[in-house]
């Protein structure tokens, strides 16, 4: 193999940062596309990165050094590490996108308090019926998952005037008010996931869980799509358990890019639920955009690079994923 590296899923963009903070010294290679749709039998160097949309073939772990994921979440990496026989390095990037994702998870909420598709979709005849919004001011906000991103969400929320809760198992932050899950889905005005994804809490925003919410919150989820299926924010909207949804992760999500990318006819109840949400006035959905600043991706780039060459002088990342 002539590379050190190979980037997938490496939009224009990313790809030009990449570029600028690579030294000479480590050669790299760069697609837009998953590992799926490149389509190659083997990988193009001894270390790969990705994001999350790749699916990682099992036998590429007997020729692969390390992999970095270019996200904060890991999740996929350890359902890989578990899956394989022998023993790969992987990295990720814990720090560089808290910022954004955190204002993407806020736009999105004061999004669907003013009901912006419909604004949008009125202004053809500039009718203003129906279009009465909400403030965020004095409004119960339920952050679930208050790491480094949750945090971000529990401040800006309480810069707009909100009563801001967090749930999470680990309460590392003084100064926040938590409560146990369950007072989050009774006081809830709006609930925002930003939880880490583990074997224990997929589905954990299921159909079940948001009936039981007393004020029909709005729903918004820039952490995992595996925290919150499809079908079930479908039915839960349909039935007014919850008075909107945003979403900018999705289960399948892999499936669902390449549905909609190129056409590809995938018999999912997970998919056609998507495609029903889409058609929904109250819904907004976003293309796992959340990250995508120009700070955060410039910080990102900057960090990836950080990592391979840590890797290539140490053989081991310096954000090791923890297993």
């Amino acid at each position: 193999m002539s590379k050190n590296v190979f980037f997938y899923e490496a939009f224009e963009e990313e790809q030009n940062k990449l570029k600028q903070y690579l030294p000479a010294t480590i050669k790299a290679g760069f697609t837009w596309k998953t590992i799926q749709e490149y389509g190659q039998k083997k990988p193009e160097a001894k270390i790969i990165s990705t994001r999350t949309q790749s699916n990682l073939p099992l036998e590429w772990a007997y020729e692969l050094e390390g992999i970095l994921s270019r996200s904060t979440g890991y999740d996929h990496l350890v359902k890989y590490y578990n899956e394989i026989e022998d023993n790969i390095e992987l990295g990720y990037l814990p720090l560089y996108c808290n910022r954004a994702v955190a204002e993407q998870a806020i736009m999105l909420m004061l999004a669907l308090f003013r009901r912006l598709p419909l604004q949008m979709h009125n202004f053809e005849n500039f009718n203003r019926d129906g279009l009465t919004g909400f403030e965020a001011e004095g409004k119960t906000l339920v952050v679930y998952g208050v790491g480094n991103i949750g945090s971000e969400v529990y401040k800006i929320g309480k810069g707009l005037g909100m009563q801001v809760y967090g749930v999470d198992i680990e309460q590392k932050y003084q100064d926040f008010n938590y409560i146990e899950p369950n007072q989050g889905f009774e006081k809830a005005d709006v609930i925002v996931c930003s939880m880490n994804l583990t074997t224990d809490n997929i589905n954990y925003f299921g159909y079940k869980e948001l009936s039981k919410c007393k004020k029909r919150p709005l729903f918004v989820n820039v952490a995992r799509g595996e925290l919150s299926y499809s079908a079930d924010l479908l039915q839960a909207v349909q039935e007014n358990c919850i008075s909107g949804v945003a979403l900018d992760v999705y289960n399948q999500e892999g499936k669902l890019a390449d549905n909609l990318r190129d056409g590809e006819n995938i018999n999912s109840q997970e998919i056609k639920a998507v495609q029903q949400l889409k058609q929904k006035p109250n819904v907004i959905l976003t293309p796992h955009n959340s990250f995508n600043t120009e700070e955060a991706v410039q910080r990102k780039s900057e960090q990836s690079i950080q990592q391979i060459k840590h890797f290539l002088e140490n053989g081991k990342f310096y954000w090791e994923v923890p297993l």
